[in-house]
């Protein structure tokens, strides 16, 4: 049976947060992969069997970077719908479509492809970079003002910069996320080749979500036409103090567009919710309920960003757009 927006349990509580709401629905499951670390191998006994180091102890699990990019194939095409509580009571899908913003990965050791990388031809409509070594990025002044000189991160302790993309095209010329995966993949396999145990905890992806349409139509509803930035972790490994953990969840019930999610297998996913947002257009009280946390959560929310943006010296085209218009009134 398909799946209906109608279907979806809409809480009318006090507490209920339509921005919480949104962070849920936009959040990808990626169903996890386990692997040996990389300096074991499976070896051979005197009668023939295989054995691993240790038993199963050190398989370590995961996820590929092509299935997280298989995960968003239905959202690129059609939009992720999320539903909203207006301010009067009614009800509506908003439907945002997923682009790539920004894109850093830095892998542990140095990357090469068994298919090899191509043609290196930069991508159009953004801007990209690729070395085996350990790379300097060139320092962002746009977001200094955000934190202390104390926040900045060496590059030195990131990993191998296999690959960075940020985009600067307007949202309106953008292709979506599965199709520019695709584009990028083709001069730089390891976009699909790479394994989240093989990336530094320093390797993430920026989400750029744009609203495009809802069901049924609300009019004269501008607080619809919010925007936002989510950050998202690549990596399934810790950076110690500064831990961004994935979450990982048994495949049972539904998820927030009311999909079914059980699995006869019992299989385990990791989910890979924002660890930073930052929004533009969000005014009124549609998104920020004055009884929630929400206010505290979006403002954390947007320091880590800044933080983040500032350890690693990324000047973000599209963070840099949000911020310079946080202010300004629509």
């Amino acid at each position: 049976m398909s799946f209906s927006p109608w279907d979806l349990p809409m809480p009318y509580s006090l507490n209920h947060s339509n921005l919480q709401c949104f962070l849920q629905c936009i959040t990808p499951t990626v169903l996890t992969r386990t692997r040996l670390p990389p300096n074991q191998k499976c070896t051979q006994t005197s009668n023939g069997f295989l054995q691993t180091p240790e038993a199963e102890k050190h398989i370590v699990e995961g996820f590929t970077l092509s299935d997280l990019w298989h995960s968003y194939t239905e959202w690129s095409a059609y939009g992720v719908g999320v539903p909203i509580v207006l301010n009067n009571g009614d009800r509506v899908v908003q439907y945002y479509s997923p682009s790539l913003s920004a894109l850093q990965i830095y892998t542990r050791k140095p990357f090469c492809s068994s298919r090899g990388l191509g043609n290196r031809a930069k991508p159009e409509n953004g801007s990209c970079y690729n070395d085996r070594g350990r790379d300097k990025i060139k320092k962002s002044s746009s977001n200094s003002s955000c934190l202390g000189s104390n926040a900045t991160q060496t590059t030195d302790q990131c990993g191998y910069l296999y690959y960075q993309y940020n985009e600067m095209a307007s949202p309106y010329d953008r292709v979506p996320l599965k199709e520019k995966i695709n584009e990028l993949a083709k001069h730089y396999p390891g976009l699909v080749d790479l394994h989240s145990t093989d990336l530094s905890p320093y390797s993430w992806m920026a989400i750029a979500w744009y609203p495009v349409y809802q069901v049924p139509v609300a009019r004269n509803v501008k607080e619809l036409s919010a925007c936002f930035l989510t950050y998202h972790p690549l990596s399934s490994l810790s950076q110690g103090s500064k831990n961004i953990m994935l979450e990982k969840e048994k495949v049972q019930g539904k998820n927030c567009r009311g999909e079914d999610r059980r699995s006869a297998s019992r299989k385990e996913e990791i989910s890979l919710p924002p660890f930073a947002v930052v929004t533009y257009k969000m005014f009124g009280t549609l998104w920020i309920n004055p009884e929630t946390s929400d206010q505290d959560s979006i403002i954390s929310q947007r320091t880590a960003a800044c933080y983040w943006l500032k350890q690693l010296q990324f000047q973000h085209h599209d963070f840099n757009f949000f911020m310079s218009r946080q202010f300004q009134n629509y």
